[in-house]
């Protein structure tokens, strides 16, 4: 008979690319890797790797195996499903990844709350932006993801996730104190046109996002500093360095020198979480989604309860 576990390895070097890749995703040693894989040509009396280049290629046998090992976990993945929904009991382990902002408004109050609900749930949490964790998900890598999509920029949604809205992040401009506009009670994003501007990093969707918004009303921003922590790009703008578009969620105190004007015609974005449709009975994914939506801080505005 197969054994899960191998074919589960197999699986993670097709998915990945190599032997290292899958063993850091299944967070075991190369070694552990290589020793399952070698297990399962034994078992299989099929050749399952081959030497290419530096590394390695799957044989046709290999394929063939990977694509029934598709089929098995999605099968014992809804299995495990099935079992917690038919026990009700929110236990066992749930993987997570979150964007940063996320994590630092969001996941205190909720793994605190999980934590002292359910003993017998163990979560694990990754930071990641969400155009790498929703694919982690779609894969089985992760259980859940949080993501976040702009209003004027929605996230593709792949094929075979479901998502529960948590809540609508607002977003506000910090301004220098020293700039003429900081007085206001709200600002048209076009009266910064040709303003220097303050970033994430170029590799995050929110710098994605940053940049097609502000060509929307400029014909090209100016991007002089980028960093990824909201924090830091807060202390970039006390300096008097640019401006930049922050969602309170993400927000920490704000230090002297910075003016926080909401904008006249408001941008926001959703955050939400996503799951395989295999999980979506597990009791887990239902709580993780209960103790995120009551974590939402009181300054952002509520939003319906809504999935699918």
């Amino acid at each position: 008979m197969l054994d899960l576990e191998r074919l589960r390895a197999l699986h993670s070097v097709a998915t990945y690319g190599s032997v290292s890749a899958a063993a850091d995703v299944l967070h075991v040693t190369t070694s552990a890797v290589s020793q399952q894989l070698a297990k399962l040509e034994r078992e299989t009396g099929q050749k399952l790797l081959e030497r290419n280049g530096r590394g390695v290629r799957l044989t046709d046998a290999a394929e063939l195996l990977v694509a029934h090992a598709e089929r098995i976990l999605s099968l014992v993945e809804q299995a495990q499903a099935d079992l917690e929904a038919h026990r009700g009991s929110v236990v066992g382990q749930l993987t997570v990844a979150s964007f940063p902002t996320a994590i630092r408004g969001l996941m205190p109050a909720a793994l605190r709350a999980l934590r002292a609900d359910h003993p017998g749930l163990r979560v694990q949490l990754l930071e990641e932006d969400p155009m790498r964790s929703m694919p982690l998900v779609s894969r089985g890598d992760f259980d859940m993801a949080v993501v976040q999509d702009w209003n004027n920029e929605p996230l593709p949604m792949p094929e075979g996730l479901h998502k529960g809205v948590i809540c609508d992040d607002v977003a506000d401009v910090a301004l220098p104190s020293t700039h003429p506009l900081a007085g206001r009670d709200s600002i048209d994003l076009k009266e910064l046109a040709g303003d220097p501007w303050i970033s994430s990093s170029p590799d995050s969707i929110c710098c994605d996002w940053l940049l097609r918004t502000l060509r929307a009303v400029d014909s090209e921003p100016s991007i002089d500093h980028m960093a990824y922590e909201f924090a830091t790009q807060l202390s970039l703008v006390s300096a008097g360095l640019g401006n930049a578009i922050l969602p309170r969620l993400g927000r920490c105190d704000v230090p002297p020198g910075v003016a926080i004007v909401p904008l006249s015609d408001p941008l926001s974005r959703r955050v939400y979480a996503v799951w395989r449709e295999e999980a979506a009975r597990r009791p887990a994914i239902r709580a993780a989604l209960g103790a995120l939506r009551a974590a939402v801080p009181s300054d952002l505005p509520a939003v319906a309860a809504i999935s699918h």
